[in-house]
């Protein structure tokens, strides 16, 4: 992904993450809680197969698209 388009979705990724601070479900790997910005970020790689600075410039609406998904579907 180009630098401006990988800098949009950090930023939708950062705001996600603040979104969903504190609305993970427990987890036993987790005892201190979970990171929810990690999580996003592994989301998007599990679904992508890329870190989102490797993913195509073409797949950027997907996955602006899947980050408000996990915004309203967290797990």
């Amino acid at each position: 992904m180009n630098k401006k388009k990988s800098a949009e979705i950090w930023g939708k990724i950062q705001e996600a993450g603040d979104f969903l601070k504190n609305k993970l479900p427990d987890h036993p790997n987790h005892p201190k809680g979970r990171n929810s910005y990690a999580h996003v970020a592994i989301c998007i790689k599990n679904k992508f197969n890329a870190s989102y600075k490797d993913i195509e410039d073409n797949k950027f609406d997907e996955v602006v698209s899947y980050i408000e998904f996990l915004k309203k579907n967290p797990s």
